[in-house]
């Protein structure tokens, strides 16, 4: 559940040929099957990514299981399902737009569909002209790790990303990689071809044809402390992992003595333990129809005391195991808690599935130049904490930060922080500020080249920074002060701002087009060229819009602040003075809030109460996310996800953990729901179906050169 202010309005052998229409295509045949890729499902990261394209539902500040997205987005998987299983190509509801076109040398073709083995998948992809004369193709890693099931090995080396997948992690294979509009595309030309696969370009789509498996055995059983199951391949396949619903447990119910066995009490009692939670895995390869038939659901009868009580049996591990089109499905319910870690194995090839409560799996990837991605448990105390994070030297050529937004050119909307990252091609991003849920409006400071797109409140925390690689993190106020010409002057609480309390309020063109009122009876002040040119009361809430002038702006008085519209007649000049607390924040062109502060100079300053936040926030066990700046100068953006065997951090343990990894200024942002971490098309920290969505955040941009060939 997201973290929320509480203020009153709260609330993604080789022949080239020439088909038909003039493109070239790729058709890749090897006798050795090593298909593409294989990504490990970890505790945070076993993702059903591909599945979800866009997502256009809404959704609030409560139990994520529960959220209108959630259950938006199982329904598109359902729906893309069936669709798959009629053998359909395309399906338009989950389309999205092109990528920018790459800023490489010799590409001939680029998309962000894949079709696999008949089945569509979201995942940006590329086809190059080598210098050779030879065609290359090269996908996102997030389409390598999410769509075949590729995991990802520790690298220094931007330019090569060292594989694991039904192979040594002694001796890996090592992927070259380049860097373009946002995107991180691996070569897979070699790998496809000793993969006996198939490869052509079809318009925007890379259709993808794999060897078929087969499945030879599924088995369970217990290692030391966490179950295991183990899926035995004739050869190694493509697979998928989906983090499903909840499942709700049959609830017992008890024979009332002396009525026969079918008669049960009308008022059973309830099951207090936990649901357990669906997660999906899906292979390219074909099980036997006896081997799937041993794991059918059934149901077993218990006698407990003198009351027979009639209850299923503890849910099993393996739900069930079907076998469609070419595919078989493996659903698994897995305690709450607990996590399935997936790794490959050869010789033979086997999928083995860990059901653990440390799933994570943890990296140390040198992405680009300059940045980092790092995923490591953190000790405090006794307690174990997976922490998932970017480390950016702001200083690296072509490295910027700005904060991102939803919607361009207004303040109202939010969005998965995946869409927004990708709707400004931006390379990384982490969630930023508070908003109000219910109509989406920005609840905190953001700042972006030098232009105040909304206001901080309440004296609460912020980061800014230049484009120069600075940084400043403390507590922030914004003070804007309207002078009429009559020598009046009076305070202006907030700009462009969801928070609404009696007081002048002022709205620019960066708001958006108009201003529809938030509160009743508002008198609303439209001024342009520094000059009152209309006056108009508002009403009740929402019943008037008033279009703001791009030369301009609103203003508008709320409460007892209403009397003063006499001091502001039609014809008057006035001016906005504006200034900061502390005023360093006034020399960097790029702001955004959230709150509690952590850290200043390494010590924790954390005082939630001064920036109003509520005891039940404070203490609150959370999943958190946080921004901080180290001794080097480098900035890391980080979520904080749940404690091994338990929550998430309260915002102390948070501090703690941001000292650990070697902050010196540390701020919380907007956690629980909304923590979201993007880098390169993909979420890093969780699945996208668990987060919710976002009004704004903290881009990361890089600038490659013009042409880059590795």
């Amino acid at each position: 559940m997201g973290e929320r202010p509480t203020l009153k309005c709260q609330q993604h052998c080789s022949a080239i040929v020439n088909n038909s229409n003039g493109r070239y295509v790729m058709v890749f045949v090897s006798p050795i099957l090593v298909t593409l890729l294989c990504f490990i499902a970890t505790g945070m990261n076993a993702k059903a990514q591909f599945l979800l394209k866009t997502d256009k539902g809404t959704d609030k500040h409560r139990d994520i299981e529960t959220s209108p997205r959630f259950l938006v987005s199982q329904q598109q998987y359902a729906q893309k399902k069936q669709l798959q299983q009629g053998g359909t190509s395309s399906v338009s509801s989950f389309e999205q737009p092109l990528p920018p076109p790459p800023a490489l040398s010799g590409v001939i073709s680029y998309g962000n569909e894949i079709s696999l083995n008949g089945r569509i998948f979201s995942g940006a992809w590329l086809q190059q002209r080598e210098k050779t004369g030879s065609l290359s193709i090269r996908l996102s890693d997030a389409a390598v790790r999410q769509l075949f099931g590729v995991d990802f090995l520790d690298s220094s080396n931007p330019n090569k990303q060292p594989i694991q997948w039904f192979s040594s992690d002694t001796k890996p294979l090592v992927l070259s990689s380049v860097l373009t509009s946002g995107y991180r595309y691996l070569d897979v030309t070699n790998f496809a071809k000793t993969a006996q696969w198939q490869m052509q370009v079809v318009n925007n789509t890379l259709v993808v044809t794999t060897p078929s498996a087969k499945v030879t055995n599924i088995s369970q059983d217990k290692q030391q402390w966490r179950d295991r199951i183990i899926v035995a391949l004739d050869r190694p396949t493509i697979w998928q992992i989906t983090q499903g619903l909840l499942i709700k447990k049959p609830q017992p119910q008890i024979e009332e003595e002396g009525n026969s066995s079918t008669q049960l009490s009308s008022s059973p009692p309830r099951s207090t333990s936990p649901p357990n939670r669906e997660w999906i895995i899906t292979l390219d390869g074909v099980a036997n129809p006896m081997l799937a038939q041993r794991y059918t659901p059934s149901n077993t009868v218990g006698q407990v005391g003198q009351d027979k009580l009639v209850t299923p049996s503890s849910p099993a591990l393996i739900q069930q195991v079907e076998v469609v089109n070419n595919q078989t499905i493996i659903h698994l319910g897995v305690p709450l808690g607990l996590t399935p870690r997936i790794r490959t194995v050869a010789n033979p090839n086997r999928l083995i599935i860990e059901i653990r409560p440390d799933a994570m799996v943890e990296k140390n990837i040198t992405w680009a130049p300059g940045l980092n991605w790092r995923q490591r448990f953190v000790n405090l105390g006794k307690e174990r904490f997976p922490v998932v994070w970017l480390e950016i030297n702001p200083r690296t050529s072509g490295i910027k930060l700005k904060p991102i937004s939803t919607t361009p050119n207004s303040l109202i909307g939010t969005a998965p922080l995946i869409q927004t990252a990708q709707q400004y091609s931006a390379v990384a991003a982490i969630n930023g500020g508070y908003f109000n849920r219910n109509n989406q409006l920005p609840l905190g400071a953001i700042r972006r080249d030098g232009v105040w797109l909304s206001s901080p409140i309440l004296n609460r925390g912020a980061i800014a920074w230049n484009d120069s690689g600075q940084f400043y993190i403390g507590r922030l106020n914004l003070v804007e002060i309207l002078v009429s010409n009559n020598n009046v002057q009076l305070p202006i609480l907030t700009l462009n701002s969801g928070y609404v309390q009696s007081g002048i309020a002022r709205y620019t063109s960066a708001w958006g087009a108009t201003y529809t009122s938030l509160t009743d009876n508002e008198i609303i002040i439209v001024v342009q060229k520094n000059q009152v040119i209309n006056q108009l009361t508002g009403g009740k809430a929402g019943e008037i819009a008033v279009q703001i002038p791009q030369d301009g702006y609103l203003l508008t008085l709320r409460g007892n602040t209403t009397s003063n519209a006499a001091t502001l007649p039609v014809g008057s000049s006035i001016r906005i003075t504006s200034s900061t607390g502390p005023t360093a924040f006034g020399s960097y062109s790029h702001i955004v809030g959230a709150g509690p502060l952590l850290l200043q100079n390494r010590q924790i300053v954390l005082d939630g109460k001064s920036e109003k936040f509520s005891n039940a926030f404070i203490n609150q066990k959370a999943i958190r996310s946080g921004i901080c700046t180290t001794t080097t100068g480098n900035l890391i953006i980080a979520a904080v996800h749940n404690r091994v065997d338990g929550g998430g951090p309260t915002l102390a343990e948070h501090a703690q953990l941001m000292q650990l990894l070697g902050c010196v200024d540390a701020l919380n942002l907007d956690g629980g729901s909304s923590t979201s971490l993007y880098l390169g098309g993909q979420l890093l920290d969780r699945s996208p179906n668990t987060v919710a969505r976002v009004h704004n955040g903290i881009g990361i941009f890089l600038s490659p050169p013009e042409v880059q060939r590795k």
